[in-house]
């Protein structure tokens, strides 16, 4: 049966991510001094802008990328490596999402950026060395994805790209629900090693912006449950999809005979847009629109072409260079596609961002990481 794998490349007709000097309109500019208080609650300031920044996960590298503050980055997290470029930045990582606060300090940061799925001993222990760090709050939503675009905007003097980045964001998902507006919603099940992800997820809300209902969660199944096949039976989705570390259908005969796998509607989505609750989650949730509502979003592409064209404005032009869209150019669909389907050097084994879980679920996830090695979350 073929599988749709979607590559690195966006979708047909998507809008390119865009590039900060490209933009000639008024932007926002970055000022310093600046006061901010973090989730902890702990206030710093920032001086000037800074030179030296390490993030602890791989989707503050990603967001810096974005937004034009690649250059700044002195040290990532080991699942960071898909981003291009990252072979000349100092790994911070011991073993897979150990954080080394030896490396970090080694690096002089003037800023260290920590998501939320980082511990809390790792930024206390940063703290007492005399690092400033900023934390955020877990990423759930695809708001906070925005806000924290922003944030790391204005801490890291890239307002402009901030803001422009926020705005292709804007323009792909506004594509999208002119995609799914009217359209029946298919039902969609979600699954990797033997898991779903149910209510309270960030990839719940994925496939809902998408245009799908997540069966998992209208069976009620709360945050990232195991998936047995009497549910997969009872469900019969129309779609499944997978990731690109477990990019195959399970075995069984309940999958078999879902309406998804008989019909050829099985898609496998690059890891690090599915998990990874940085700017690039957007081409998650496009190519799933465009899978789910084929016709219907080539439509709405064409309409955003053609509105675009009447306004004199080409930013909205389909981009197929992986460069210009921000992605890394690599094809084996195995894990990277603008952060990666598949980084040759990257082995696959679990992001450290584990986007969407909760503390209690993080736990189980990382139980499984030990167990199977490439699980592959992000925060």
């Amino acid at each position: 049966m073929a599988l749709l794998v979607i590559s690195l490349v966006a979708p047909a007709g998507a809008i390119g991510a865009p590039m900060s000097q490209d933009s000639t309109s008024a932007e926002p500019e970055c000022t310093f001094p600046i006061t901010v208080e973090d989730e902890t609650g702990t206030e710093l300031t920032l001086e000037e802008q800074p030179d030296r920044i390490v993030t602890l996960r791989p989707s503050a590298a990603q967001t810096l990328w974005e937004i034009g503050g690649k250059e700044q980055v002195v040290g990532v997290s080991k699942h960071a490596e898909n981003l291009e470029g990252t072979d000349e930045i100092e790994s911070i990582s011991e073993e897979e999402t150990t954080v080394s606060t030896e490396k970090v300090v080694g690096l002089d940061p003037d800023l260290v950026l920590a998501p939320g799925s980082t511990d809390d001993e790792t930024v206390e222990q940063l703290r007492e060395l005399g690092v400033t760090v900023y934390q955020f709050e877990s990423a759930s939503s695809l708001d906070d994805v925005y806000s924290n675009v922003e944030t790391i905007g204005k801490l890291s003097g890239n307002c402009e790209g901030a803001e422009e980045t926020t705005d292709w964001m804007d323009e792909q998902l506004d594509i999208v629900a002119d995609t799914i507006e009217g359209e029946e919603s298919p039902d969609v099940l979600y699954s990797f090693f033997g898991f779903t992800a149910g209510q309270d997820t960030f990839i719940d809300e994925l496939i809902v912006a998408a245009g799908g209902t997540n069966v998992a969660a209208e069976e009620g199944i709360e945050e990232y449950q195991p998936l047995n096949e009497e549910t997969v039976v009872d469900t019969d989705p129309d779609w499944i999809v997978l990731n690109t570390n477990s990019p195959e259908i399970p075995d069984g005969e309940g999958y078999e005979e879902t309406t998804a796998v008989q019909n050829d509607q099985v898609i496998v989505i690059d890891i690090n847009h599915l998990n990874r609750p940085g700017p690039r989650v957007v081409y998650a949730v496009t190519e799933m629109a465009e899978a789910f509502h084929e016709d219907s979003y080539a439509e709405a592409v064409d309409a955003a072409e053609s509105e675009s064209d009447e306004g004199g404005d080409d930013a909205t032009q389909a981009d197929d260079d992986p460069q210009q869209n921000g992605v890394d150019d690599q094809e084996d669909g195995d894990e990277q596609t603008s952060d990666d389907p598949a980084d040759p050097e990257d082995d696959g084994s679990v992001d450290d961002d584990l986007a969407g879980f909760g503390i209690g679920v993080a736990a189980l996830a990382l139980s499984l990481v030990a167990l199977l090695g490439r699980v592959g979350g992000d925060r």
